[in-house]
């Protein structure tokens, strides 16, 4: 009993330490591979073609051996050496595979790299793995003899496995990075080995399988057995590929949401195989054809019903919130619902058939190894396959079909004259031709879609409301734009643009609509280059021009290629480099805020380059912000922060740092900002974005060097192998604790600065007094507009911001953001109350007598009256 609970412990060890590489290796070849989401497609066809190739090629040898516990304590070992050899090889092969790929490479040659290189790289450890299972399978048959099913061996080793996702996702990788959460999986696999030889001892030979009678069995009945055993591991991956890529438009698509997905996928496989090994596989020594048969039957019936709960799935979480609350536990277990709705039956079923199909393969003679290898090697085609062909082409919904049709299709003929295989089949059918198509895009009273793709990695979507504005959204989560924020989206180039005394070529990662970049391309001296990850946000962006059916400038390069690979291996430079407001909590985002992307961005800088890093606060806390500043500060030790605008619902904060190539390049010129935007004023689809001097550019700026560092305090720094910023940005998502102004508030209330700090040429002796008052009059500017309801009657709004607007004026007279919204006020409220309009604008020509449009507005007021019949 005591050899059956060891086997059982080693096995359960042995799938922690699997799972615990896997999801660290999806995150390492994330980081060259260009997303999230790639890396896991790559890193599991990489699994689980190395199980196959490891199974195949040991699982006939380890059935032979007198020796399984040496067998099984070599691979235990192997896989702890490479993995540990890892840890020094994944950066030059990060390196080597960057220069391969290239900057801009097709798709069919970026994804051959991806999935033959990470193949190659794991092969050794994963290799190995695939033989363990086989000889703890010839482990157990020893201790309890031949005929014993290998659901219990497969369904402690899944379980292990759960617990690695779980422990990797939630605590190691958090707490301690990536290279130590490799180092335990590494010491549990040198554990697993050193006790496999101590418990183990070989000496008397085992039974084995490998009799000249096995084996002529194994010859002429082992093809349809093996063959059901790929297509099943072709399928069961696959429909794990597709519902998780259905649920990321449902759920936060994080890195919790993932981990939450797989162990709740591999929670039904042990079950499955738990269940299996407890009712059903003591029942006969041989699994019949009729058991398997109803195992299929039953398998493809359960795909229908999770990919029928996927399109309730918006229903179900908003359900499932309102019933557990608004915390970040609840929001983690309403995604763990969507899962279980989705994967539950299913994989329960994938568990018992996995089960029943290996009882089948070793009744009819056919090692375990061969039978795990054929399993194996079918899940290795799923993800390349289903996620990167059958998703793009077909559709979620009617891949999902195929992928249930298939299992019913593996049945026997005359299985299908019974309801259980033709009922399915008849539901699939009605699904195909009667339910919609499987796609979630949130659609407001009035509105419509204008486009919709579906992407390898993403699903983007172009949706209009009932006013005409047209907003951008990827995964139907994640919004990247509005055609109703060009002068929010211009004042992102043009602010960084302008801190550059003569910018010839500007870089900028993300495109989004492509309003910044189009706005930046509005300079006809200035190359622009834009790096977009998704081809389908680049085709949607068209809906974003300002005259549809414009073509984009010619001085406006669209590159299809991810940001982070694009910097670290392209060879250009650039005079400003403009990175976008990513969200930090979405899958992949968090690897564009690491110290290694930041110093890769200053390589790319020309001398006295400037690049700037928009940061959404709207989705940020102040301690993720924090890390993510000290990597900015380790990259850009002399750094400063501005605001690009004065919102208080999307607040977004700029990190700005420069290349120091002469004396005083580490700030800025104010005389040569002034007499850029006299010289070469703002082109005029720029015009009214709020630059129109260089107070208003200098103005923005909201922290010096010295205010970044002391905010940033003893926070740990957002690294490649401590990827803290993705497991610590979604807790705001899932649970907002503040609203974004309150966040706001609380920032500028840390942050100082001071003229001295971010200028070096003063335009004169008062002009470092000015700029404080600016800077003083813009927090009180925001923190008046706290209380504000916005309300269409002049009247409503003057009574609510005349006087904190005049106060700020007051302040700082060259504050144009309280300046304008007071004198257009002041000429619609004439319409219904002259004397009081003619009052407000004589009190805005007196507290700033050098602007003239409210003395012009005056004037025209007393022409107006002097002619108005009485």
């Amino acid at each position: 009993m005591w050899r059956k609970r060891a086997l059982l412990g080693l096995l359960t060890a042995s799938g922690f330490a699997g799972l615990g590489y896997q999801i660290v290796w999806s995150q390492q070849c994330g980081l060259w591979l260009g997303h999230e989401s790639a890396a896991v497609l790559a890193v599991v066809t990489a699994f689980f073609g190395g199980l196959a190739t490891g199974a195949f090629a040991l699982g006939s040898r380890i059935a032979r051996s007198a020796r399984p516990g040496r067998w099984y304590a070599t691979c235990e070992i192997a896989i702890g050496l490479w993995s540990l050899l890892l840890l020094a090889l994944m950066p030059p092969f990060s390196a080597a595979a960057l220069r391969i790929i290239g900057t801009q490479p097709a798709a069919a040659w970026q994804w051959s790299v991806a999935f033959a290189g990470t193949f190659l790289l794991l092969l050794p450890a994963t290799a190995a793995m695939g033989a363990t299972l086989p000889a703890m399978e010839r482990l157990a048959a020893r201790a309890q003899g031949e005929g014993q099913s290998i659901a219990a061996l497969y369904a402690s080793n899944t379980l292990g496995a759960v617990v690695g996702v779980l422990a990797a996702a939630f605590w190691s990788i958090p707490a301690i990075g990536l290279t130590r959460t490799a180092g335990i999986s590494i010491a549990l696999n040198l554990f697993c080995g050193v006790t496999a030889l101590l418990a183990f001892p070989d000496g008397a030979p085992g039974v084995t399988c490998s009799t000249a009678a096995n084996r002529a069995r194994a010859t002429t009945r082992a093809t349809p057995v093996l063959a059901r055993l790929a297509i099943a591991g072709f399928l069961g991956i696959g429909f794990e590929v597709l519902v998780v890529r259905v649920l990321s438009e449902v759920t936060e698509d994080t890195v919790y949401t993932f981990a939450l997905l797989l162990a709740v996928y591999l929670v039904g496989s042990t079950a499955g195989a738990a269940a299996y090994q407890r009712w059903w596989a003591t029942r006969d020594s041989d699994a019949t054809e009729t058991e398997t048969d109803r195992w299929l039957a039953v398998l493809g019936a359960a795909c229908l019903l999770g990919a029928a709960a996927l399109w309730g799935a918006d229903a179900l979480k908003a359900f499932a919130l309102r019933a557990l609350g608004g915390s970040l536990l609840a929001a983690l277990t309403a995604e763990a619902v969507l899962a279980i709705a989705a994967f539950g039956p299913a994989t329960i079923a994938m568990g018992a058939l996995f089960s029943n199909l290996s009882d089948d393969a070793r009744a009819r003679g056919v090692g375990f190894g061969r039978a795990l290898g054929a399993n194996t090697l079918g899940a290795a085609a799923a993800p390349a396959i289903w996620g990167l062909v059958a998703v793009p082409w077909l559709g979620p919904k009617a891949a999902l079909i195929l992928v249930a049709v298939g299992y019913l299709a593996l049945t026997s003929r005359r299985a299908w004259r019974k309801a259980i295989v033709w009922v399915p089949a008849a539901t699939a059918l009605a699904i195909a031709l009667l339910a919609p198509p499987l796609r979630f895009i949130d659609v407001p009273a009035g509105g419509h879609v204008v486009t919709y793709r579906e992407g390898a990695m993403a699903a983007v979507s172009v949706v209009e409301d009932a006013d005409g504005v047209a907003r951008l959204r990827i995964n139907n989560r994640q919004q990247e734009g509005s055609s109703a924020t060009f002068r929010f989206d211009a004042r992102q180039a043009w602010l960084p643009l302008l801190l550059h005394p003569a910018p010839m070529r500007a870089l900028f990662l993300g495109l989004g609509t492509g309003v910044t970049a189009r706005a930046a391309a509005d300079d006809p001296n200035l190359a622009v280059d834009a790096v977009e990850l998704l081809p389908e946000v680049i085709d949607a962006s068209a809906a974003f021009t300002r005259e549809p059916g414009t073509p984009p400038p010619r001085n406006l390069r669209v590159i299809a290629a991810d940001a982070r690979r694009y910097v670290r291996a392209s060879d250009d430079h650039y005079d400003v480099i403009v990175s976008d407001n990513f969200h930090p909590a979405r899958s992949g985002s968090a690897a564009l805020y690491t110290v290694e992307h930041f110093e890769a961005v200053r390589r790319r800088l020309s001398a006295n380059g400037v690049f700037c890093q928009w940061l959404p606060l709207h989705q940020l806390d102040l301690e993720t912000l924090r890390s993510i500043v000290q990597s900015f500060m380790t990259a850009f030790p002399q750094g400063w922060a501005m605001l690009a605008s004065n919102s208080l619902e999307t607040p977004v904060l700029g990190l700005t740092g420069r290349v120091r190539s002469d004396a005083g390049a580490d700030r800025f010129d104010a005389t040569a900002i002034r007499d850029r935007l006299i010289r070469a004023p703002l082109p005029p689809p720029i015009a009214g974005i709020g630059l129109e001097d260089e107070f208003a550019v200098l103005g923005s700026f909201v922290a010096g060097p010295a205010a970044l560092k002391n905010f940033a305090g003893d926070a740990a720094a957002n690294t490649d192998d401590h990827p803290i910023v993705a497991y610590r940005a979604p807790r705001i998502t899932y649970a907002p604790d503040s609203q974004p102004r309150d966040r706001l508030f609380a920032l500028l209330h840390e942050l100082t600065i001071e003229p001295s700090e971010l200028v070096t040429h003063p335009i004169d002796a008062s002009w470092p007094r000015r700029l404080s008052a600016y800077w003083l009059a813009r927090d009180r500017f925001i923190e008046s507009g706290r209380d504000v309801r916005p309300s269409p009657r002049v009247q409503e709004m003057l009574s609510q911001v005349r006087d904190p607007l005049l106060a700020v004026l007051r302040i700082s007279p060259d504050f144009r953001p309280a300046y304008d919204p007071l004198l257009a006020m002041a000429t619609a409220l004439a319409r219904s109350d002259l004397s009081d309009a003619r009052g407000l604008l004589t009190e805005l020509s007196r507290i700033q007598p050098a602007r003239s449009e409210a003395t012009r507005a005056i004037s025209a007021l007393d022409v107006e009256s002097a002619t108005t019949p009485r």
